[in-house]
């Protein structure tokens, strides 16, 4: 089936531009008239815009389903995400033993992906500094000794979130890059040169930056100054309001470009229905309708959705929605070294949205397929 959405588009400029889809892919973007008759014809409003699919890097749960209960919770959580314009995202367990997370990398490759794509299994944990655990179980909690890494790349995750100053940490990260797992650091109190040395191993991305880990000092900058200040790696941000104040997004977008920062949502259980008890990986958590936290008041994910932060991202000083897009789209899309995704261009599978007005999701497309439409 072949598809034409014609309308203003995400960092292409000109009247009357078109976006023409074949067998799942872009085939042409361009103004005027378009290569050939499509099956359907989409019309985005002058009001409207035209944006890549939005990729979420760590998504725990939703609309009541969390991801650790296995593949047909993660399929659960692709159906419903699409009404948000997430297209693509990494289905994400905190920290566990390690047959179960192998287990869990397991469930993310044979879940069906009826709406939105399912990239891979993102690992928070176990290798996380229990003074910076958050949500995470204390028991839960190892040191990535070679044997542990060997027991994870039996069956890599695509994402690994570890501290990089655990004992041993430095040559896990050279070995989980090296076998192509996108390296991450958070939960972590490790020091401004921990950090570059961690860079230096291959992290390439600080998971929710500011949030679980020391905090920055001027004398002492710690991970969060090393992961700002160097250029080979981007940084996560769960814009909600509730891990971060705004003035906060609007410092790390002085110090890093748009494409560098990836909007996160921490997705859990929670979001998406009403406040009540629910599961983080098979913790118990209580959202009140704004935050998500244990019953000891640690915040424990959020409640947020992929186009609510960004719109808080749009609203702030010197931001413009091309830019929040850009956070949700194409920086994600970078961090996975994902060239197909996170883009209007030929070649780019056709994972596109329609933001109305008000900056809310009015149509998704997945692969050249409407799966939402308001």
């Amino acid at each position: 089936m072949s598809i034409l959405v014609r309308g203003p588009v995400h960092e292409v400029a000109g009247p009357d531009v078109g976006v023409f889809v074949r067998d799942g892919h872009i085939s042409w973007v361009g103004a005027g008239k378009s290569p050939e008759r499509a099956d359907l014809e989409i019309v985005a409003e002058p009001t409207e815009l035209i944006v890549p699919g939005f990729i979420d890097l760590q998504v725990n749960g939703f609309g009541g389903h969390d991801a650790a209960g296995g593949a047909a919770e993660i399929s659960a959580i692709s159906e419903l995400l699409p009404r948000f314009g997430v297209t693509s995202f990494l289905p994400t367990a905190i920290s566990r033993p390690l047959k179960e997370a192998g287990a869990f990398v397991e469930a993310t490759r044979v879940a069906s992906a009826p709406g939105a794509r399912v990239l891979g299994a993102h690992l928070e944990g176990p290798f996380l500094n229990p003074t910076f655990r958050g949500a995470h179980d204390p028991t839960a909690l190892i040191e990535p000794t070679s044997e542990h890494i060997d027991e994870i790349l039996n069956s890599p995750p695509r994402m690994m979130t570890l501290a990089p100053e655990l004992p041993g940490a430095l040559e896990a990260i050279r070995r989980l890059d090296a076998a192509g797992v996108l390296v991450a650091a958070g939960h972590s109190g490790a020091d401004y040169e921990q950090g570059e040395r961690a860079i230096e191993a291959g992290v390439r991305f600080g998971t929710h930056l500011f949030n679980a880990m020391r905090a920055f000092h001027h004398r002492r900058p710690g991970l969060v100054g090393a992961l700002l200040i160097d250029v080979r790696a981007s940084v996560g941000l769960i814009a909600d309001g509730q891990h971060l104040h705004d003035a906060t997004c609007e410092q790390v977008l002085h110090l890093k470009s748009p494409e560098h920062v990836a909007l996160t949502t921490d997705q859990t259980a929670a979001a998406g229905v009403p406040p009540g008890n629910y599961s983080l990986g098979g913790r118990r958590v209580v959202s009140d309708g704004e935050a998500v936290r244990l019953e000891d008041g640690t915040l424990a994910g959020s409640i947020a959705t992929m186009d609510e932060l960004i719109r808080r991202m749009a609203s702030l000083p010197g931001m413009s929605l091309e830019d929040a897009v850009t956070m949700a789209s194409a920086a994600p899309a970078l961090v996975l070294d994902e060239t197909r995704i996170g883009t209007i261009r030929p070649g780019a599978f056709a994972d596109l949205v329609i933001l109305d007005r008000e900056m809310r999701v009015r149509l998704t497309i997945v692969s050249g397929r409407v799966v939402y439409r308001r």
